[in-house]
């Protein structure tokens, strides 16, 4: 079977604008969390998120071009180029454009363009709508535009599956891979949902918090809306040997399962089933899993749920699993998720450091794990997954393993 390796990574996210300044952030424990500057909040309860400060477009695209680029395939653009730059892949000239998949998840896609354009029509009654509106707003558009700026003539197309959207993104780049399909695959996640139509959309699901992201803590308030994007250069372990390719980690295998159960509401059993698929498709024991990187969305059901899979699926060894959420500092990304988390997942591979569950307070009785509080730790890790679970009950791990 084909072993399956990531080479490159980029990121962009309101701890940082590159992948490494994004894991520097997390390694240390600083928060991107704060009050919202980049829309207006008159009409706002929840007035924090995670967003992407101090970015300026025309820094990476010309005013021509993002004439056609929402905020989520800017994002998506720029954490591609930073991958793709890193693995130093060569997609022409040798076969392998059209060899190359491009598989992006993302949840709402173009929201910034929908927001504007009802803004427009409803508000100021404007009948007219921008004439790239469609091609801006569709979900499809970062993939499009990411094989057409690399010249990637493959099998390319968008993942939809709300909070565990990167991590299907992933996972279904690996398998093509894996089977033959493809030879490489740019993937991961992108999400630019930060707008004022998006956040009255989750104030009224309660579950949003006024102050920060706590998860895991018994003074959890609930989530924080985030931003930003994740892009990943796979191919497989021959070729990245074949090239002198630096290999950052190996994708050893996913799970995905659905819960067939409540729209919102997770389920133990269904998460639980999804970490198993994973670790069988990566042919992984328990007791070979140094740590997990939680879905932790500080909410109050998610929290005890996904800790009570995790000792499901691990028993005895569940005590000994470093456990942490980065949605502490990068806030959660939605359908960008479980590709900013791969960063940290990623860097805790390849340089032995967890990073933190960062604002830690008082341990919640119903979540028993170590959570790895507000310090990173110093820890050989020799295998990880990474866990997005998704409203519709859509649920997704990926297994990693330190680089050989």
């Amino acid at each position: 079977m084909r072993r399956i390796v990531i080479t490159g990574m980029g990121c962009i996210a309101a701890i940082g604008h590159t992948a490494t300044a994004c894991w520097a952030s997390m390694r240390e424990g600083r928060s991107g969390i704060g009050p919202l500057v980049n829309i207006e909040t008159e009409l706002l309860n929840v007035r924090i998120g995670a967003e992407v400060r101090g970015y300026d477009p025309l820094a990476h695209f010309d005013e021509k071009r993002l004439a056609l680029l929402d905020r989520v395939t800017q994002f998506a653009l720029i954490a591609a180029r930073e991958a793709v730059a890193q693995s130093g892949i060569a997609f022409a000239g040798n076969g392998l454009s059209g060899r190359t998949a491009v598989v992006i998840g993302t949840g709402v896609g173009g929201q910034n363009t929908l927001d504007d354009s009802y803004r427009r029509l409803y508000m100021h009654n404007n009948p007219r709508c921008h004439p790239l509106t469609i091609p801006r707003l569709m979900a499809n558009a970062p993939a499009s535009h990411i094989t057409m700026e690399h010249g990637i003539t493959g099998p390319s197309f968008a993942v939809a599956s709300a909070c565990s959207s990167a991590n299907h993104a992933v996972a279904m780049a690996l398998f093509m891979i894996r089977s033959g399909l493809a030879d490489a695959a740019v993937a991961g996640g992108t999400e630019a949902c930060i707008t004022v139509g998006t956040m009255k959309g989750w104030e009224a699901m309660r579950v949003m918090a006024t102050d920060t992201c706590r998860p895991f803590s018994r003074g959890r308030r609930g989530m924080v809306l985030g931003e930003g994007a994740g892009i990943f250069v796979l191919e497989t372990l021959e070729n990245a040997k074949a090239r002198g390719a630096v290999i950052l980690a190996e994708l050893a295998g996913a799970g995905m399962s659905s819960d067939a159960g409540d729209i919102v509401a997770p389920c133990d059993l269904g998460t639980a089933r999804a970490i198993e698929a994973a670790l069988a498709d990566a042919g992984l024991a328990t007791d070979a899993v140094d740590y997990v990187n939680a879905h932790g969305t500080g909410t109050t059901i998610n929290d005890p749920t996904e800790t009570r899979a995790i000792r499901r699926v691990f028993g005895a060894d569940a005590d000994r699993l470093a456990v942490s959420s980065t949605k502490s500092m990068h806030g959660h990304g939605l359908g960008a998720a479980g590709a900013i988390e791969l960063v940290g997942v990623v860097g805790a591979l390849s340089q032995g450091i967890i990073p933190p569950t960062a604002n830690f307070t008082d341990r919640d009785p119903d979540c028993d794990l170590d959570y790895v509080p507000n310090v990173a730790r110093e820890q050989l890790v020799r295998a990880a997954i990474s866990n997005s679970f998704a409203f519709g009950g859509l649920n997704a791990v990926l297994a990693l393993k330190r680089a050989a």
